[in-house]
């Protein structure tokens, strides 16, 4: 039997029971999921960062922790946790990503805002084609990378930047400083979807705003510290950004006195561009679990020098 301690809110509890139990038998995994394992006796935890466990010091068994969200920049510095940590890439998370982002982009490049404001005169504005509108992808992980290919198969000419290498088919992928620099200055869209990082911490501030054509649209989904929310909204003042569609931020809920909320030229979002489905997720968990009952490497382990 192997022992599985459940460590997340209890409406997550609530949600993940039966998808869990269904994806360990699906997957032949004999199972003892609870909430109150003896820690000594647990074998695996699946843990979103919010949960009351903060010390796994008495986990002495514990083989991984399968983080329940994709981001772990909440609980990667965590020094009692001394086992892998594997974060979250789920199909479901993944394609509602692809759709969130791509329906946003889309929005921008028809310029859909402007047709449902302008109701009162007959006023033909006609877009450019997708592949006269290039669009930049910061991030290109899992959930970047779907984005960035879902545009591309559009016909948008995407770059994508990443702080490493990487090769996407129909993707122009820069990495580094200078990579950082010729990306923004190609785009009129910028797509944000880094790991919250010290290395990607306002990774979006006033030099780099500067460097995007004028009137650049901004979406992020990402996570809120990408942005300095100071420059950003200098830049929307300016018109050197031309809007802004904001999912994620440093302090959410978003406080009502919060600038964003008035500012013409921002959409909020209330963190909703993906969510993690139970389904798929706990097929991911039980595969995880899977490999390490027979020796094999996990899927989305985390490297904790990098933070993701």
């Amino acid at each position: 039997m192997i022992n599985v301690q459940f460590a997340a809110l209890p409406a997550r509890w609530e949600t993940y029971r039966e998808p869990l139990k269904t994806a360990f038998n699906k997957a032949g995994l004999e199972v003892d999921l609870r909430l109150d394992h003896a820690p000594d006796q647990v074998d695996y935890v699946v843990y979103a960062p919010n949960s009351d466990l903060q010390d796994f010091t008495p986990y002495t068994r514990c083989k991984a922790v399968l983080n329940l969200w994709a981001g772990v920049e909440k609980i990667v510095g965590n020094q009692t946790l001394t086992m892998p940590l594997c974060r979250m890439v789920d199909p479901g998370l993944t394609a509602g990503m692809v759709e969130w982002v791509t329906g946003h982009v889309m929005r921008y490049h028809l310029d859909i805002d402007r047709s449902i404001t302008v109701q009162d005169r007959w006023e033909p504005v006609v877009p450019p084609l997708a592949f006269e509108r290039p669009v930049t992808l910061l991030g290109l992980g899992a959930l970047g990378s779907a984005c960035a290919q879902s545009l591309a198969r559009i016909g948008f000419p995407v770059t994508g930047w990443s702080r490493s290498p990487k090769e996407i088919d129909g993707v122009t992928c820069l990495h580094g400083d200078e990579g950082l620099k010729q990306a923004l200055s190609t785009a009129e869209i910028v797509v944000l979807l880094l790991p919250d990082t010290p290395a990607t911490t306002n990774i979006l501030n006033a030099e780099t705003l500067s460097l995007l054509s004028k009137g650049a649209r901004i979406i992020n989904p990402g996570r809120g510290p990408l942005i300095d929310d100071a420059a950003l909204l200098a830049a929307l003042d300016t018109g050197q950004v031309g809007h802004a569609t904001l999912d994620v931020f440093r302090l959410e809920p978003l406080p009502l006195e919060d600038p964003y909320w008035a500012h013409p030229n921002v959409t909020v979002t209330p963190h909703i561009a993906a969510e993690t489905r139970a389904s798929t997720a706990s097929e991911v968990i039980a595969e995880n679990i899977r490999r390490g009952e027979t020796g094999q490497p996990f899927l989305h382990l985390v490297n904790r020098d990098l933070g993701y």
